[in-house]
């Protein structure tokens, strides 16, 4: 076929600028096109493989029209369910929505004297996060509203702009502050990265949580004591001393706060303990104890009312004091340049937060009630949250891990389950203002320490992360030291750092495997499990291998130094003579390529001998990092060690490639060829799994044989190929002749019954005489035999069985066009070992690889 004009123009264009199109072409030949001759076998389909191209990368991330309306409609998940919403749905709502709309509205005004705001400033966030969530919510469970840790974050930046800019109000700073981390996230949603919240360990979330519940349950134990004279916001150390120190000035307060928290301990063990004696109660026995705070502070506020009713001016212990009815601080939030680098220090830390709270929530409440939740998208739904929120006077807020567990136990079936929650907040907002002024203010930390006390990690479970992971529990404890001696913006910090530095160290100093082959057989019980499912026995060694050991047996590559746990009494066998098989455990990139391929090198270098122990002719010939012997003493050549002869790449573990880590696999290719010289060392890679990796490699002249090199031309000497084959689906696979042969067996079964019916019948209708004369062929058989003859012709001139059955195509399963490109290891070793046989350059028993 001619080329095009523009191919034509492109090539030109090339030859000007020095570029070399076919650099990768080994043999200097024309393409391998599909059906050439040279590569086939005489029962095989051939195949070549086409490699990608930039088009086509492009044309995989260019968003496309259904690929548009796709994401618009997934933008409103609510469009999903909304039109099929029903009774049921809406009884179990209702019931969830109330209950947590129940629990909300104290927390909600306790979490705004965390973030240094006035009460109702939690009822507008409470509002505004369960109202819109649910329109863009991918997790039925999840309430959106203020949280302790959010709330603590809010109010340390206030307090800090406070310090440089007192005249700002804390409410706008607030606001601002929502508006700002909330659009990054939204960003951050429509574009679908949401992936980025992975970054962060478990390890991390488990100690900000921790760290995070102690600061604030420590820097509330004052107000609940009524203990005044210094900063509660100190760090959590520093508190804790004051407290100490102060402890004297303890007042009525304390009276309203102990209580009220043993009361809240004590209502929540006698349902656990109901739960348990009465199973059958259990829900009850839930609501009764979701409702405990709700009780606590009706119980407190009446005492309080009838406490200070006659000293409302002067009361006897402090209260929460007037809460204006309505939206009174709804308005357009004011966003300047000096606001926003007021703050702009905090953002990524109020960022975090916002984030790994929710989604680590989420994700967790997903598995459990058996749904998956779209990270992208809820960063959406936080996003217009705190976008929308300040409108109405809202803070920063996040999903709440006690609200979303009660939501979750209460039964809740959608997301709509926030409007309800949103009506009871709307109701507390404009008919009980009035019962909020008398609500005790030590009573409302008692119940911030019960609620963040559930944040704490327990012990057991940091056993269970020392059982996995000794060094990410350093990490945990690390974590929260830093929270409790700084601050939890500090403690956030450090965690992820030393997460991420862990991550980069184990990936760059990931460590290769030089593998062996060993003989393995599937024992059930005492029995050997061959092939076919049946039972052998293990009595004797030799009975395992039996006439053909393929039938029990199967090869498979262990590490020869045992580092996976493998039993070391087995011997693992070195594959060949001068042929390596080296593992890359985790990826191969330019972070950890030279180390990788150093420990390879060096491993090798040990193992084997120069193949031309005479390349240096004099002392002065050899490098300066290879001097030889001292003077007098003669070389050692280690003769009883094989030279190299292959090496055997296993890809299974590497996804993608890069320009840094091909480069470096070019670099060992040429020192190994200039160890082995003057022979040409193979390179099998094994086990690839993207198509861009193969390209990669392959532009580097990886998959194909090493040319020999003379004067005249590049020719291969004495290579073998050896593909790996497959059968082919459809008319022309094993199953298809094994269904057409039973197929046959059926039809003589039933043509066999349709005669013996046939026979019946005639016995009770002919006379004995008849039948010994043979008169048994009736019109019922001769019908019973066309129609089994009918049958049998229509199933051979079928589509499925038109082809012959007794010869099975099959096809190669990698291209031609690369043939040391392999689908398993087992292939690789067989195509290098026929290679090196094939030249006759055998050695030697090769020796295993010992620790650099």
């Amino acid at each position: 076929m001619a080329p095009s004009t523009a191919t034509k123009l492109g090539h030109g264009i090339a030859k000007v600028l020095g570029i070399k199109l076919q650099y990768r072409n080994p043999t200097g030949q024309d393409g391998v096109s599909r059906g050439e001759s040279i590569f086939s076998v005489s029962t095989a389909d051939t195949y070549v493989e086409d490699e990608p191209h930039a088009l086509d990368w492009i044309r995989d991330v260019l968003p496309t029209g259904p690929g548009l309306l796709r994401y618009a409609y997934n933008l409103f998940p609510f469009t999903h369910w909304i039109t099929r919403y029903n009774g049921q749905w809406l009884f179990g709502d209702l019931v969830a929505g109330i209950t947590v709309g129940a629990v909300v509205v104290p927390q909600g005004m306790a979490y705004a004297a965390l973030a240094q705001l006035p009460p109702q400033f939690g009822l507008y966030s409470s509002f505004m996060g369960v109202l819109i969530y649910w329109l863009f919510a991918t997790s039925k469970d999840i309430t959106i509203g203020p949280v302790a840790v959010m709330s603590t974050v809010t109010g340390n930046v206030i307090s800090e702009v406070a310090k440089s800019n007192p005249s700002i109000p804390g409410h706008v700073v607030a606001s601002a502050l929502a508006i700002i981390a909330g659009s990054i996230i939204l960003f951050i949603g429509l574009i679908r990265c949401g992936w980025i919240v992975d970054f962060i360990s478990l390890t991390a979330i488990s100690a900000f949580m921790t760290g995070s519940a102690l600061n604030i349950a420590v820097g509330q134990v004052p107000t609940m004591m009524g203990i005044t004279g210094f900063s509660t916001r100190d760090s959590t150390y520093l508190v804790v001393i004051n407290t100490l120190k102060h402890l004297g000035r303890t007042k009525l307060d304390a009276a309203m706060g102990l209580t009220a928290l043993a009361l809240l301990y004590l209502i929540r063990s006698a349902c656990n303990l109901g739960a348990r004696r009465l199973p059958n109660r259990r829900k009850m026995f839930f609501f009764l104890s979701t409702l405990r705070t709700v009780f606590v502070i009706l119980l407190y506020t009446m005492i309080s009312w009838l406490v200070n009713r006659h000293h409302r001016n002067r009361p006897l212990f402090k209260i929460l004091g007037t809460v204006p009815r309505g939206f009174q601080n709804a308005a357009v939030p004011l966003v300047n340049k000096k606001i926003i680098s007021s703050f702009a220090n905090e953002l990524p830390a109020t960022v975090i937060v916002l984030l790994i709270e929710h989604i680590a929530i989420a994700k967790s409440f997903g598995r459990v009630n058996n749904y998956t939740i779209d990270p992208s998208q809820e960063m959406v739904a936080i996003g217009v949250t705190n976008l929308l929120g300040p409108f109405l006077g809202a803070y920063p807020a996040t999903g709440s891990f006690s609200r979303t567990a009660i939501k979750s136990k209460a039964g809740v079936r959608t997301p709509f389950a926030g409007v309800i929650t949103a009506i009871v907040v709307l109701l507390a907002v404009y008919a009980l203002p009035a019962v909020f002024f008398y609500i005790p203010s030590a009573t409302l930390s008692g119940v911030i320490i019960h609620a963040v006390g559930d944040l704490i990690t327990p012990p057991n479970t940091v056993y269970q992360f020392w059982r996995i992971s000794p060094l990410e529990v350093i990490i945990f404890f690390l974590g929260v030291i830093v929270t409790v001696f700084s601050s939890i913006e500090n403690g956030i910090y450090v965690t992820v750092s030393i997460s991420a530095a862990v991550l980069l160290f184990r990936v760059v100093k990931a460590k290769g495997r030089f593998l062996g082959k060993v003989k393995i057989h599937s024992v059930v019980g005492d029995h050997v499990l061959k092939e076919d499912g049946k039972r052998g026995t293990l009595a004797r060694r030799n009975s395992l291998d039996g006439n053909d050991p393929d039938k029990s047996a199967r090869n498979l590559f262990l590490p020869i130094d045992h580092q996976d746990g493998s039993n070391p009494q087995i011997e693992v066998e070195s594959p060949y003579p001068g042929i390596f098989i080296y593992r890359f455990s985790e990826g191969f990139n330019y972070p950890n390529a030279n180390h990788y391929l150093d420990y390879m090198v060096a491993s090798i270098f040990k193992e084997t001998r120069r193949t031309n122990s005479s390349s240096y002719g004099k002392l002065g010939d050899r490098p300066w990092n290879d001097p030889g012997p001292r003077r007098g003493r003669n070389p050692d050549d280690h003769l009883d060690r094989p030279t190299l002869k292959a090496i055997i790449l296993d890809f299974s573990s590497v996804n993608n490639v890069d320009i840094t880590s091909v480069q470096h696999l070019i670099d060992v290719r040429n020192q190994l060829d200039r160890y082995a010289s003057p022979d040409k060392v193979e390179w099998h890679l094994a086990c690839i799994n993207n198509r861009w990796t193969k390209r990669a490699l392959g532009s580097a002249g990886f998959g194909y044989p090493a040319p020999s090199n003379t004067s005249s031309s590049i020719v291969f000497n004495r290579w073998k190929p050896v593909f790996s084959v497959a059968e082919l689906g459809g008319s022309a696979s094993a199953a298809a002749a094994a269904e057409y042969r039973e197929n046959e067996k059926q039809i003589q079964r039933q043509r066999t019954r349709d005669i013996e019916e046939g026979r019946r019948s005639r016995s009770r209708s002919v006379t004995g005489d008849a039948i010994g004369n043979g008169n048994i062929h009736d019109d019922s058989i001769a019908n019973a035999s066309s129609t089994s003859d009918d049958y049998g012709k229509e199933l051979g001139a079928s589509r499925a069985y038109s082809k012959s059955q007794d010869a099975t195509r099959v096809a190669v399963v990698h291209g031609l066009n690369r043939p040391l490109f392999h689908i398993d290891l087992t292939s690789a070793l067989q195509s290098a070992i026929a290679n090196v046989e094939r030249r006759g350059d055998t050695e030697a028993k090769g020796v295993g690889t010992e620790e650099v």
